[in-house]
């Protein structure tokens, strides 16, 4: 789960001077992810389905193995535009091509390790040992960027990270194949996990799925008890899509630095995002015992100052900071609508919300990403502001919608 996670945020942290160096649109960057993305979110229930009638093994297998194909086939397309060797655009629609394989296969291993972690414990056990699970995706998400600038490699330049996370990817599919014991299928289920993105821990909601208990009918976005809680996911999950992409892109215009210092820079910014959503989730949520309707008022207030501010900062620290406080903001509004929709329907219909929680989730980084970008080539600061205005905008609509 941790390497999945890191390898795809690390290529969204050294993509955007990729892109640059072999000068093709901006908004072709954001489509490779945006593409991977909806891959992804259409794969992912399959997959998920489908670890319950197969073993689970197999399908942790498959899931590290698609990682490693497209990772390193990446890799392999972006070198080959980057020496010379065939021309920029056709290297970065092979690399889009490649980011399908991790979309449609990756998205097979989360439920089946879900799968084995729940089976392999105890009712009293589960909830934390799934939700350690989950944590590992939000690790990955800070040490990806983190890891990304020290393997700008020779020769290849900033295709490295994805040489050596898939070299990572490899190391762990032969320690699983050796070590992982297969199953029984019927023993317990996986769900469908989110699109891993920077700060992109699953919030409660695979976990949830994960615990309940049979098959529960799908459930409408617009189901009334819900759709308060959906409306808020969809709004903070797409302001931080946009943001989150163009990210590297004002690095690279803003601070005036080489390509490799500013995949080095964006990585930085990244991590430090991250790091503050996870701080939100992991450290002050539990210790404030904040409410999700607090949760959600607060986190758009946050996330909105921090998204206006990144919008105009003018330096590494100011982006750093600004991106950090905007992190903060949406690190307190996924756990808010997760936990709001989960408090809104009974036990017998917890799997079903938490499907539609991960849904609304992954679908955030189908357009999210290729919305935000659009938006800087338009005007830098826009999607800053569009994203700051669209949460400010909310905050009377959870004042008066959100149950207490």
């Amino acid at each position: 789960m941790l390497v999945i996670a890191a390898g795809n945020t690390a290529l969204q942290s050294v993509l955007p001077a990729i892109g640059r160096s072999l000068k093709v649109p901006d908004s072709a960057v954001a489509a490779a992810f945006s593409v991977s993305a909806l891959v992804w979110v259409i794969a992912a229930p399959f997959w998920a389905e489908r670890s319950d009638r197969a073993g689970r093994r197999a399908m942790v297998l498959l899931g590290l193995f698609g990682f490693i194909s497209s990772v390193s086939l990446c890799g392999a397309f972006l070198a080959a535009g980057i020496i010379g060797l065939i021309a920029p655009g056709v290297a970065f629609g092979a690399f889009i091509l490649a980011r399908m394989l991790y979309g449609g296969f990756g998205a097979a291993a989360p439920p089946a390790a879900q799968a084995i972690v729940a089976a392999h414990s105890s009712r009293e056990e589960r909830t934390a040992a799934l939700t350690l699970l989950a944590s590992a995706f939000g690790l990955g998400t800070i040490l990806g960027p983190a890891l990304a600038p020290f393997f700008v490699l020779p020769v290849v330049g900033l295709a490295g990270p994805a040489f050596v996370f898939s070299g990572f990817g490899l190391i762990v599919l032969i320690y699983a194949w050796a070590r992982l014991g297969d199953d029984q299928p019927a023993a317990a289920h996986g769900a469908a996990t989110s699109y891993p993105s920077i700060g992109g821990e699953p919030t409660g909601a695979s976990v949830r799925a994960a615990m309940a208990e049979g098959r529960t009918p799908p459930m409408k976005l617009t189901e009334p008890r819900i759709w308060p809680w959906m409306l808020t996911g969809l709004v903070a999950g797409h302001a931080q899509a946009m943001t989150g992409q163009a990210i590297g892109f004002v690095v690279l215009d803003r601070l005036g630095l080489s390509t490799v210092a500013a995949a080095g820079a964006t990585g930085l910014v990244l991590m430090t995002g991250a790091g503050a959503a996870l701080l939100a989730q992991w450290g002050l949520i539990p210790t404030l015992k904040l409410k999700p309707r607090e949760l959600a008022l607060w986190g758009a207030l946050v996330s909105a100052l921090g998204c206006v501010v990144t919008g105009f900062a003018t330096s590494l620290h100011m982006l750093c900071v600004a991106y950090a406080l905007a992190s903060l903001g949406f690190g307190f509004l996924r756990p808010a609508f997760t936990a709001g929709a989960s408090l809104a329907v009974g036990a017998d219909e917890q799997g079903a919300v938490a499907g539609r929680t991960t849904s609304v989730n992954g679908a955030c980084f189908v357009l999210g990403p290729s919305v935000g970008v659009g938006m800087y080539e338009i005007w830098p600061p826009l999607p800053y502001l569009a994203a700051g205005a669209a949460l400010l905008a909310l905050l009377p609509y959870l004042a008066a919608r959100l149950a207490r």
